[in-house]
């Protein structure tokens, strides 16, 4: 039996996005609930959205010059 496809977003950079908001939000709490530094915590919840995004950004942008848009 073949399974459907999931429907595509219509907007998967937007998802992506929120996504690595989440998650680094995520990283806040784990931090700040283990005791570790609240600034520090925040800084590499920060430093991991900035590189997370902007990779999937620049993953994106090959995608859709090569024709193959999102």
């Amino acid at each position: 039996m073949k399974r459907d496809e999931p429907p595509r977003s219509r907007r998967p950079f937007r998802d992506t996005v929120i996504t690595y908001g989440l998650l680094a939000i995520v990283i806040v709490l784990a931090g700040t609930v283990t005791g570790g530094g609240v600034a520090r915590t925040i800084l590499a919840a920060a430093a991991f959205f900035i590189a997370a995004t902007g990779w999937s950004w620049w993953r994106y942008r090959r995608r859709v010059g090569q024709g193959r848009g999102g």
